[in-house]
């Protein structure tokens, strides 16, 4: 349990919500601002990592596929796979989790954050059995599909549900904890990789044990509430408070910050009404599309909520598009061409660093603040990058169609050190990557105001989606074609094009209330503002 002390909730350590102390409900003008200590309850920790069990099966899902495209052999259609197969069975994924991303967002604000995380459980589980029960290969795409489905819902609500129930002071370290297991899952796939590999028919039990993550998390989250905001908003005022009431629990004047946070998220509801000029009539569940609509006009016809987005989806494309998913699929070949004598056990070597430095964000992101750990962390991804474009200008590595010689560039790269600096190299760049853009983009919900959140953070997740399923696409290709030195030179471009942005467009969100954010983006990018809080 961590502990934050601090005084006035109008600060920027506030509770959840930033709140005008001079309310006549809570105080009279003559009196004080309240002092309290707030102590973060066992609640708040059960909440997110139930929800966090999502960021486990996203990672499993994800990771878990490169060693079993290499254990299947002719186990489906009775005959080996070829390359149409592989990027079939391997793109699929990103692809529906694209298309899902979107909607999620939509149905999120009918339906409820937690209905959505449950409808993605029995995604998840039913994409793992389909993968694990198949002996086709358009049944393993079905399956891989039905799985993008689950993780495009996940990724796009599962940081919403946590950001919406988590203090402020403590948001950042809570929805890293999704990141946490996400790196987690992917460590795990390659290990359950590793130890089936050389089992006859492993495959199947790599992918069906993705299931089992998803039974759990399902039971455990038909026990566990809605968020306070969806259930206000939808008119369960009793129910926000009772959850409110366990949220802060620990609180010694627990009373009085349910009543302020309760009364700041029903005048932000009724303000933002007004905003859409959309008073909800008795029927208003007969019209949700309408309100839908109602959303997606205010999400990119309001000033503030289109900057939002602007910086919700920059971050998730350049999230992808500096290639760090490139490594997590393709690292065993790359680790092959370079001639060492384990790629499988090699390609471990990133999954664990990326564990490891999204276990230090979880520790310093509410310390450093998310715009100076990306200010910090891109320019060494930029540095590792470009040195490992030279290290690779140095060697010949075979990318394509034709198997790489065995004799004396074999011999070669063995003798040489590139190989090794290469690995170095890649491992820096996780590390960076790892410790900011890889985790900071799924904050994203803290940039949008309640009634267009559900659908900004859903397009901001199928823009990650979308951009992974073209580095994925175009990876090889432009390894085969441009050569290793020329690829990595792009990735670091795009590096450092993104670094430019983050610095002109991107404010300061750290110990902010979520209505907080609303305000600095009201009338511009709110970076000056930020910065002098």
């Amino acid at each position: 349990m961590n502990s934050r002390e601090y005084s006035d909730p109008s600060g920027p350590s506030a509770p959840l919500l930033t709140t005008d102390d001079t309310s006549p409900e809570l105080r009279n003008d003559d009196e004080a601002p309240p002092q309290f200590t707030y102590t973060d309850g066992w609640f708040i920790w059960v909440l997110t990592f139930s929800a966090g069990i999502s960021g486990l099966l996203f990672g499993y899902d994800t990771g878990v596929i490169s060693s079993t495209l290499v254990t299947i052999g002719t186990d489906l259609s009775n005959r080996p796979l070829d390359t149409l197969d592989e990027s079939l069975i391997t793109s699929c994924t990103s692809l529906f989790a694209l298309i899902a991303s979107p909607f999620t967002g939509v149905m999120a604000d009918r339906y409820g954050r937690r209905k959505v995380i449950l409808a993605a459980d029995v995604l998840f589980a039913l994409g793992a059995l389909i993968q694990c029960s198949t002996s086709q290969v358009w049944l393993m795409i079905v399956g891989r599909s039905v799985v993008g489905l689950a993780v495009g819902s996940a990724s796009a609500v599962t940081p919403l549900y946590i950001a919406e129930v988590a203090p402020s002071h403590a948001r950042g370290r809570l929805v890293i904890i999704m990141c946490l297991l996400i790196t987690g899952g992917q460590v795990v796939a390659y290990v359950v990789g590793w130890l089936f590999s050389s089992t006859s028919g492993g495959w199947r039990w790599i992918v069906g044990l993705g299931a089992a993550p998803a039974f759990l998390q399902f039971a455990v989250l038909l026990a566990l509430p809605e968020t306070p905001r969806w259930l206000v908003q939808a008119g369960y005022d009793s129910q926000a408070v009772s959850v409110l009431t366990k949220i802060y629990q620990s609180a010694p004047e627990r009373d009085l910050v349910v009543q302020r946070v309760l009364r700041d998220i029903r005048g932000e509801i009724t303000q933002e009404a007004l905003e859409l000029d959309q008073i909800k009539a008795p029927d208003a569940d007969a019209h949700w599309y309408q309100d839908a609509l109602h959303r997606a006009r205010a999400l990119f016809f309001n000033g503030g909520n289109r900057r939002a987005l602007i910086i919700a989806t920059m971050l998730q494309g350049l999230q992808q598009l500096c290639g760090f998913n490139s490594l997590m699929y393709f690292s065993g070949i790359i680790f092959q061409a370079l001639n060492f004598s384990s790629p499988t056990l090699t390609s471990l070597t990133i999954a664990v660093t990326n564990f490891v430095f999204t276990l230090l964000a979880f520790a310093f992101i509410d310390r450093i603040g998310r715009r100076r750990i990306l200010l910090y962390s891109i320019p060494v991804m930029i540095l590792a990058l470009g040195c490992c474009s030279l290290a690779f200008s140095s060697i010949d590595i075979p990318f394509g169609s034709q198997p790489p010689p065995q004799e004396q560039d074999g011999a070669d790269r063995q003798n040489s050190s590139s190989p090794l600096l290469i690995l170095f190299c890649l491992t820096i760049y996780t590390a960076a990557y790892a410790f900011g853009i890889g985790n900071v983009p799924w904050q994203q919900s803290e940039l949008f105001p309640l009634n267009v959140r559900s659908l900004g953070s859903g397009l901001a997740t199928a823009t990650n989606w979308g951009s992974n399923f073209i580095v994925g696409l175009t990876f090889l290709p432009m390894m085969e074609w441009l050569s290793p030195t020329w690829t990595f030179v792009i990735y670091a471009g795009v590096c450092a094009v993104g670094w430019g942005a983050i610095h002109r467009i991107y404010p300061e969100m750290s110990g902010l209330g979520l209505e907080e954010v609303k305000g600095l983006l009201a009338n511009g990018w709110g970076v000056g503002e930020s910065l002098r809080r």
